[in-house]
């Protein structure tokens, strides 16, 4: 039998979590996507289309309430995991705004999530000198292990810091919310260069990146992309999809969904 797999979403809804005995609004009304081992991925959308939604659900946030549909991870139905199981299990999230933690320095967070990760205790020593390693490899100032997480730390290196995390945690599955987000182009390409470093420390690494930007996508290469509008995806196809989209705009998309929603 053939392996099943890496990541897949099967006719996924989603809305925000009700309160006081009232549903919340539906975001997701279907979507459906299969990411393989070693593939990059695609996910653009406009404002409001479903993204960070899409993200947030996948790592099982209880403020999105997952009401038809599946999420599976190398065959098993993740649907109802928590979200530290799905953390444990290999699925890691960049966020598109990464929280400070005061307090607490990369290198406790990281031992503290690697220990999780991997079931077992690891000592600080061992981890600080493959946290140095990756950093000499990200091109990273070997201060920020004992910095506190995120704080005072400029956008890029918070996103920076995120991909040391996914360096680390070696993860089989990662998705990336709006990494771009807040970057100029110098920090950008710096982001981009540390996923193919991993990348190729990791080459079974399956990559979600969601983003607004093809500017992005300039650095990644992806094998996928996929258009999300209203809450679907419209069209899936190589990397001409992203410059088609770069050429037109939305537009013609949204079009498309208004023509098509029931």
């Amino acid at each position: 039998m053939p392996a099943p797999p890496l990541f897949q979403i099967e006719d996924l809804h989603v809305r925000v979590a009700g309160s006081d005995g009232q549903p919340g609004a539906e975001i997701l009304r279907g979507v459906d996507l299969t990411v393989g081992a070693g593939e990059v991925h695609a996910l653009m959308g406009p404002n409001g289309s479903g993204k960070s939604t899409l993200a947030n659900a996948l790592l099982g946030n209880p403020d999105y309430e997952v009401t038809r549909g599946r999420i599976l991870f190398k065959g098993d139905d993740i649907t109802d995991w928590a979200t530290d199981d799905r953390g444990k299990a290999g699925i890691f999230l960049a966020f598109q705004y990464p929280q400070a933690i005061p307090g607490v320095s990369v290198i406790n967070f990281l031992r503290q999530a690697l220990s999780a990760r991997k079931g077992m205790e690891l000592s600080v020593l061992e981890l600080r000198l493959a946290i140095m390693e990756w950093m000499e490899r990200l091109d990273m100032d070997p201060a920020f292990a004992d910095r506190y997480l995120n704080e005072g730390f400029s956008g890029g290196e918070k996103k920076r810091n995120e991909i040391l995390q996914m360096a680390i945690l070696e993860p089989e599955v990662a998705i990336l919310d709006e990494t771009d987000s807040g970057l100029d182009i110098d920090a950008l390409k710096v982001v981009a260069d540390g996923v193919h470093e991993v990348r190729r420390d990791r080459p079974e690494l399956g990559v979600l990146a969601i983003t607004h930007y093809q500017r992005l996508l300039d650095h990644l290469r992806p094998d996928r992309v996929h258009i999300l509008v209203d809450g679907r995806i419209v069209e899936s196809g190589g990397p001409e999809l992203a410059e088609r989209l770069e050429r037109e705009g939305y537009e013609s998309w949204r079009t498309t969904t208004e023509v098509t929603a029931p």
